[in-house]
């Protein structure tokens, strides 16, 4: 023990001994006083120092996210060459099942500590972190400290599972109780309401795990050291599906790996038609099923002794029935005003498509899709900057007025919001204009100024897999997202073409297909010069 604590039991234990032994203030006494004796003060799990062998376990256990492997190697190779380095205060940040939980067990195995892992989801009583004082009844220390009781040493790895989902109400603000647990500079002498002794955190492996960032206040983000997991490729997914999702879905449907076989075109019939997410949770469901009927097929009938199931793709329909996903997000062909956009979701990206109608009226215009306020606003943005380029597009202002604008995003039951639809908007009113379709294959993601300059947005990595997953090769990216492209995938890189754009004439340049429109009726005003507009003549190499 500490002196301090040493002191506080020794004290508490002349009060028991002067008490009757039967009176009730004795029991609360003697609880305390095993919890000073329980709780771990100095005791050590022996740590590995071998970073091969680290790396061993790390790529063992998970396929890709070499970010965060790279992260724990450095965090390893810093406690050799520090004797008494403070522990690290990591948080990862990503979609639903992409393996953060799973990641803390492995960083615990690889570093040879012991895990421990609190979950926060709905925690709204600041005492579950900071405990009760002793005068209440049935006071207990914090889940900190019985976490640290449990993992039995001062250095374990200690998960705090869904730190975005912390609730809040009159009881107290727990969030503002883990300020002082996660802050490097404070936690050696963390202060629990029960034991009411500092009690030293600072040899803790802290581990937080989020599925976004902006429901955690300012001041606990600014504590973490943030590691994103954006989600996997196709070929990811698939490496995973192989190493670690069959063999485990075989092991608990009672299979043995030689009774049947999944080949590589059925695991990606699974992934491209039964799934459509970023991490793989519902992938290990969909290979479960599977396994399911094949365990049924192998007990309900009367099979040989070498059987052996091959589950191809027309074997993978069979067994989970008609496909649940096809490729909607893109277009057949190109249209009048349908356009592609990229959007984030808090599982990942996703494909949006808007679409932009003209009917006869007096130059109305409607928003519907139940957008939010902010999506309202780039909408508005996007018509005034369309507008003050009519001349330049070669749109008549006089057909304009003759007619009403409707604006919808489709699936209108799902409420949108967010500021990255700005572009995609924009097109698909410059199109519905000037009777240009927009080609098929090209996605975009941006917000736009009235002025037409074209702001970075968040995301990048998200949308272009999700851009990847849908079949898209052309992307519209704001150039200011360029830092972004790094964390993207290589294997995706390679076979998007991306362009980076700053204002909304290069935008129209690359989105609008080059032909040439005819007016919508003979009475129409006529929408053409004799030239085509500027701004769908190839843009100048500069």
């Amino acid at each position: 023990m500490t002196e301090e604590a040493k002191e506080k039991a020794l004290q508490e234990l002349h009060r028991l001994e002067a008490m009757p032994p039967m009176s009730a203030e004795g029991t609360v006494s003697r609880t305390y006083i095993d919890w000073l004796v329980s709780v771990p003060w100095k005791q050590k799990s022996k740590e590995i120092r071998d970073l091969t062998k680290a790396e061993e376990v790390l790529n063992e256990d998970h396929f890709g996210l070499d970010k965060i492997k790279d992260r724990i190697l450095e965090y390893l190779a810093v406690r050799q060459l520090v004797k008494n380095p403070k522990g690290s205060i990591l948080c990862f940040v990503g979609p639903p099942g992409v393996g953060k939980t799973s990641l803390g067990k492995s960083i615990a195995r690889a570093t040879g500590r012991k895990f421990v892992r609190l979950s926060l989801g709905g925690v709204r009583d600041e005492a579950e972190i900071r405990g009760h004082r002793r005068t209440y009844i049935g006071a207990l220390p914090g889940q900190i400290i019985q976490m640290m009781k449990k993992a039995g040493t001062v250095n374990p790895v200690l998960l705090l599972d869904e730190v975005d989902k912390l609730g809040t109400d009159f009881r107290g603000d727990p969030s503002a109780a883990l300020l002082e647990v996660l802050d490097p500079e404070q936690n050696h002498m963390f202060q629990d309401h029960y034991l009411d002794v500092e009690f030293d955190l600072s040899k803790v492996f802290f581990i937080a795990t989020a599925n976004v960032m902006h429901t955690i206040p300012p001041a606990l983000q600014d504590r973490l050291e943030v590691l994103r997991l954006s989600g996997y490729t196709e070929r990811e997914k698939l490496e995973i599906a192989k190493r670690h999702l069959v063999p485990k879905q075989a092991e608990s449907n009672g299979l043995r790996t030689e009774q049947f076989e999944f080949t590589d075109e059925g695991l990606l019939e699974i992934i491209r038609h039964y799934t459509r997410e970023s991490g793989v949770r519902n992938l290990e469901r969909e290979i479960g099923s599977c396994c399911r009927k094949i365990a049924r097929k192998f007990v309900g009938e009367t099979v040989a002794a070498d059987f052996k199931d091959l589950v191809g793709a027309e074997r993978v329909q069979q067994m989970l029935g008609p496909i649940k996903f096809r490729q909607q997000g893109v277009a057949a062909e190109s249209e009048i005003g349908l356009a592609t956009g990229l959007a984030w979701t808090e599982v990942g990206g996703e494909v949006l498509q808007i679409e932009a109608t003209l009917v006869k009226g007096r130059g109305a215009v409607t928003l519907t899709g139940k957008l939010g306020d902010v999506m309202q606003e780039s909408a508005q943005a996007a018509l005034t900057c369309i507008k003050a380029r009519a001349e330049r597009l070669g749109i008549n202002l006089d057909f304009i007025r003759k007619r009403d604008l409707h604006i919808h995003v489709p699936e209108g039951a799902i409420p949108k919001d967010g500021p990255s639809a700005g572009i995609t908007m924009a097109v698909a009113m410059a199109s519905a204009l000037m009777r240009q379709p927009i080609r098929k294959n090209v996605a975009m993601t941006g917000e736009i100024t009235l002025r037409g300059r074209i702001l970075p947005i968040g995301g990048v990595k998200e949308k272009l897999l999700a851009a990847h997953r849908f079949g898209i090769d052309t992307i519209i990216l704001p150039k200011d997202n360029e830092k972004d492209l790094p964390e993207v995938p290589e294997e995706v890189r390679s076979v998007l073409e991306i362009n980076l754009v700053e204002t909304i004439d290069e935008v129209i340049a690359l989105a609008l297909e080059e032909t040439r429109p005819a007016p919508i009726t003979d009475d129409a005003p006529p929408l053409w010069t004799t030239e085509p507009p500027p701004a769908l003549q190839a843009p100048v190499e500069q």
